[in-house]
């Protein structure tokens, strides 16, 4: 008897704490259930008519955020289907309002300041990635003056100084790289891309000196902090994660070299440079108070974010797709050598206007592959949505997504279509923008403290935003990537690897999408390479 109440004592206790585990697995799956049940009820009993139809979602708090974040842009397609242009989905528990469309476009991106906000929305992600002070983490009023600050690297001055630099980092890396030595060769043609824009953005945009700085290695970290923008980083950009790891190291390391830089120059009494640094050192805000120095290191580091994680997708999307089209490829070559000259010179910033085939790759590659496919801003005031009975809440954020416009058959004929020919006038799918909404040309222009600029936002085609939170740099991206292409163009022929026309995926990990990795190509020199 002894011996089975030695025994059965541990094992009813056993049993005793499966039960209660059991009990509290049990209570758990009643409570999800409930809420699930409860969370349904919510959205067919109480909907609230004066604000738009809120897409279906079985869970609270996670809404629709899973669906979003795997292709937010066929997210928001089969949604306009089903709502209208605009719609409510639940974004990581919070109402998010969706207006796509031209209107949607205008109504979001050209929100007056006191309606809408864009510092509330992103300086948690920013401010990791660039530092404090700037861009996202100081008042709307000081950004338009560092804007301004920044645009004197943006001149048509500037420009014609950049292509022949441009021209020489792409030439020089094409030559040392070992992916592109022989006559032929397959290589994984993204991370290659991501380090001739940081090379061409570095030494274009911020000198020689800084671009003398950079190597491969700290062009890697330049991708650490473009991965700082993770959609979760949203409500986790204070944790200890590994990406997040890599992005405060990242920002400290090359923040540093620009604090460097800048006590170098001070140190040995330089003057009359010409440089971003150079300017931003002899910069004054408002009340002639100087620029930090610590200012002048963070807003170097968002100028060539600017003007590299765009044009690092773009220019990747751009290679994949001339590899889907060796025919697109021929004829750009065909266009520099009857614009230009058999000879191939080298290249010119006036020369650029005398290739429009290289100019509508960019447009067509960005009407296809935007780079951010979401733009958001924090509503202050409740909002009247113009011509419906609906007003947004200030518990809600706005959504633009101008590349739903982008790919609207209302605008663009076969939408899905990659044809840069499409922009040539007299093409049977070129786009019908003209006929549907005002040119740029004819629209309001307006200074939002930095110059005068197009409000440009009641357009079905806004690769760089719009309003006052749009692109400075696209002018310089622009010249950049068609500066990129024309050197590749003359030296190399690309085609898929497998020889057909298939283009790879999208990778949504980051708010700036880009081709999913590994994405390899087949190259093969020119006859009369320059390289």
């Amino acid at each position: 008897m002894g011996i089975l109440q030695v025994v059965a004592g541990p094992l009813s206790q056993q049993f005793s704490q499966l039960g209660t585990v059991s009990q509290i697995g049990v209570a758990i799956a009643s409570f999800l259930f409930v809420a699930v049940v409860l969370n349904v009820l919510q959205q067919f009993l109480f909907k609230k008519p004066n604000e738009p139809p809120l897409v279906f979602h079985w869970f609270p708090l996670i809404g629709s955020t899973i669906t979003y974040g795997m292709d937010p842009p066929r997210f928001f397609k089969e949604n306009r289907e089903k709502y209208g242009d605009c719609f409510t989905f639940i974004l990581l528990g919070k109402k998010t309002t969706v207006y796509v469309g031209p209107k949607g476009n205008d109504f979001i991106l050209n929100g007056k300041i006191r309606d809408v906000n864009a510092e509330e929305i992103y300086t948690v992600l920013t401010t990791p990635v660039f530092g404090k002070d700037v861009v996202y983490d100081c008042p709307n009023s000081k950004l338009m003056e560092q804007k301004k600050f920044m645009k004197i690297a943006l001149t048509t001055e500037a420009f014609r100084q950049y292509v022949p630099i441009i021209s020489d980092e792409v030439t020089s890396y094409l030559k040392r790289t070992a992916d592109f030595k022989g006559k032929s060769g397959i290589v994984d043609i993204p991370p290659k891309m991501a380090q001739i824009t940081i090379f061409t953005a570095s030494h274009a945009l911020q000198g020689k000196e800084i671009r003398d700085k950079f190597d491969e290695t700290l062009a890697d970290l330049y991708h650490d902090l473009d991965m700082g923008f993770s959609p979760i980083n949203f409500m986790l950009h204070w944790a200890p994660l590994p990406w997040n790891n890599r992005r405060d190291y990242a920002q400290r390391t090359v923040a540093k070299i620009y604090m460097d830089t800048i006590k170098e120059r001070r140190a040995r009494g330089e003057t009359g440079a010409q440089d971003i640094m150079w300017h931003l050192m002899n910069s004054t805000y408002k009340g002639d108070v100087p620029v930090p120095d610590h200012e002048i290191a963070h807003m170097m580091i968002a100028l060539l974010m600017a003007g590299q994680h765009s044009s690092s997708s773009t220019s990747s999307w751009i290679m994949l797709r001339l590899a889907s089209r060796p025919d697109i490829m021929e004829d750009l070559y065909n266009e520099q050598v009857k614009n230009l000259g058999a000879d191939l010179p080298p290249l010119t910033y006036e020369d650029l206007a005398k290739l429009p085939l290289h100019a509508a790759i960019v447009k067509e590659t960005l009407r296809l592959h935007a780079p951010i496919h979401s733009i958001m801003r924090a509503v202050k005031t409740p909002m009247p949505v113009p011509g419906t009975k609906y007003v947004i809440p200030t518990d809600h954020v706005l959504l633009a997504a101008p590349g739903v416009s982008a790919t609207d058959e209302s605008y663009f004929p076969q939408p899905d279509l990659w044809e840069p020919h499409r922009w040539e006038k007299d093409s049977p799918l070129a786009p019908t923008i003209v006929r549907n909404v005002p040119s740029e040309e004819d629209d309001e222009k307006i200074d939002y403290g930095y110059g005068l600029v197009s409000k440009g936002a009641n357009s079905p085609y806004l690769p760089f935003g719009a309003g006052r939170h749009r692109c400075i740099g696209e002018q310089f991206a622009n010249v950049q990537l068609q500066t990129i292409l024309a050197i590749i163009v003359r030296n190399f022929k690309f085609r898929n690897v497998d020889g057909s026309d298939k283009v790879i995926g999208t990778d949504y990990a980051s708010l700036f999408s880009r081709p999913l990795e590994p994405a390899k190509i087949y190259w093969e020199r020119r006859e009369g390479c320059q390289l």
